[in-house]
């Protein structure tokens, strides 16, 4: 008998008749002898609903009553699905967020997770009860809803897999598995079987829509095993975990494109210890991530900074950065949307000739590069936004995915 964490997307219990087939697929488990804690997230298209309706009566709504609105979502499909599970015969109770003891930060629609208690989870699966838990949301120290931010759903089931020691975390989404490129772009990318929590860190970092960072570093953290699988089908997905050994000349696991970047460049920075600094607190305190950080060498006492942005968080970077550049007699500009396209792969800690691969695919299709950023495991360029898509398609044929 094993303990398993699974988790329902939006589009699996988008409607009646998905949850249904949900709450069969639950029961499958449970009769197979399993204890099963269910993590579901709002059904499809509500939360973006109640946001409407939230700027339809308030342009700028107060972030702690938008908590209390969007819990609404999860909660709502909780107890669906726990009345499905009784129309088949199946012991099942329902528990919000902060009912399951995931305890979070002040943060209010971008909490962070201080702890996880479980509750009284593990005394109802003692009872023999399938627990469903609303994803997504949980309780501050000051017993207010606080709610997770993006990929929400995810986090709150790897730390629940982690807290309640689960034999596996199962990720139930639209998509098979995690592929070796986005295959609308890239129509030969293949479903990877097996798959290290770097490599999936780094493509969730680099634009790879099927996880959240976030989630892939909690589950490294706690060593979860888990497994991205369609609930439309009972296929196998992808399993992620510590370490895979990589088969010998398999240098790139995949390739990840983000086409919702804005590069910003900031000229006239005084060349002194500190102004760099100051930059980056202040798009910090606002809740602003950067990537792909270039500055040139000083001259003249002065210094120019590029970097990128989210697109979505770009105005409101601009908004910042002239308050902040001001003060220092320098200027900014947003230069662009752009695209990042990246290669990801354990196997390039061990193999050289990946830069120059990954340059010679990209000149031969004359694409120039704009920005660059290296880790271990990973290249990672800025190129035009018109360009992402022939650049990723060079890439995955460069580096052998195509087979």
């Amino acid at each position: 008998m094993a303990l398993i964490v699974q988790k329902y997307g939006g589009t699996s219990v988008g409607d009646v008749e998905r949850i249904k087939v949900v709450a069969q697929r639950i029961k499958e488990n449970v009769d197979a002898g399993n204890d099963v804690v269910v993590v579901v997230s709002a059904r499809s298209g509500v939360t973006n609903q109640l946001i409407e309706r939230a700027k339809a009566l308030n342009s700028m709504p107060n972030e702690r009553e938008m908590d209390m609105l969007l819990a609404v979502g999860e909660q709502e499909t909780i107890a669906l699905v726990a009345m499905a599970l009784h129309s088949l015969g199946v012991k099942a109770v329902s528990r919000t967020g902060a009912q399951a003891g995931i305890i979070t930060d002040f943060n209010h629609t971008r909490a962070r997770i201080i702890e996880v208690t479980g509750g009284d989870i593990k005394k109802q699966l003692a009872s023999g009860n399938v627990v469903i838990v609303a994803g997504f949301q949980g309780i501050d120290p000051d017993g207010h809803v606080s709610t997770l931010g993006r990929g929400g759903s995810d986090l709150s089931a790897m730390a629940l897999a982690g807290a309640l020691k689960a034999d596996i975390c199962q990720i139930f989404t639209d998509v098979d598995g995690i592929y070796t490129a986005d295959p609308r772009i890239v129509k030969s990318a293949r479903k990877i079987e097996v798959m290290d929590y770097d490599e999936l860190l780094e493509m969730a970092s680099s634009g790879s829509k099927v996880m959240q960072a976030r989630s892939v570093e909690f589950a490294r953290k706690y060593n979860v095993v888990f497994e991205v699988r369609s609930s439309f089908n009972n296929n196998s997905g992808t399993i992620v975990k510590a370490e895979v050994p990589t088969l010998e000349g398999l240098v790139v696991s995949g390739v990840a494109v983000d086409k919702n970047q804005t590069k910003v460049t900031i000229t006239g920075i005084p060349d002194k210890p500190g102004s760099v600094a100051e930059i980056f607190e202040d798009l910090g305190a606002s809740g602003i991530g950067v990537d792909m950080i270039v500055q040139n060498i000083g001259r003249a006492g002065m210094a120019n900074l590029t970097f990128t942005v989210a697109k979505d968080d770009a105005s409101k970077a601009e908004k910042i950065l002239q308050n902040t550049c001001s003060k220092m007699g320098a200027e900014v500009s947003l230069t662009g949307d752009i695209a990042k396209v990246s290669v990801v792969g354990i196997g390039m800690r061990s193999n050289s000739g990946v830069a120059a691969t990954f340059f010679s695919a990209l000149a031969q299709k004359n694409i120039n590069v704009q920005l660059i950023t290296t880790s271990e495991i990973k290249i990672c360029v800025a190129i035009n936004l018109d360009k992402a898509d022939e650049a990723a398609c060079a890439l995955h044929t460069a580096f052998g995915l195509d087979k």
